[in-house]
């Protein structure tokens, strides 16, 4: 009988141990890796934004993405089987999830809402980034073809 409790006490000692330092390394509370997970509000970071066009600015809300950032884009086939493709930016993680944030076309400077978006071109480069040409949101490229 004593020896089935010595191994009960190691056990429930080593769960302790394993928990105390999984807090302390790499949990979501520690100190050494804040962004390791990303929790629903915690550890909100400061919004720096930018002009849009410049390298890691969300084209829509112009806040400063982190390496590793997407922005949520659709992008359709070549019809001509060249290196340009038309896409559609829905815009990044900060301004599709917050209400607050403002979203405006770089072109016509029109404020859009959540369900607009931007059209434009990104042509493919091989051996490096693709790049990217802004035309104009949902509503100022429909005037445009409608005065046409």
């Amino acid at each position: 009988m004593g020896v089935y409790l010595q191994v009960l006490a190691l056990v429930f000692s080593g769960t302790i141990l394993l928990w105390l330092g999984y807090t302390i390394f790499i949990g979501p509370l520690s100190p050494f890796y804040p962004g390791l997970f990303s929790l629903k509000g915690y550890g909100k970071k400061r919004q720096v934004t930018g002009l849009p066009g410049e390298p890691q600015i969300c084209p829509l809300c112009s806040i400063k993405m982190d390496k590793g950032d997407l922005v949520r884009s659709l992008a359709f086939p070549s019809i001509t089987g060249g290196s340009d493709r038309l896409m559609y930016i829905r815009g990044c993680f900060n301004c599709l999830g917050e209400e607050n944030i403002t979203r405006r076309c770089p072109v016509c400077g029109s404020y859009l809402n959540i369900n607009d978006y931007l059209i434009s071109r990104m042509f493919e480069r091989v051996g490096r980034n693709n790049h990217v040409h802004v035309l104009g949101c949902n509503r100022c490229r429909r005037m445009g073809t409608l005065e046409r």
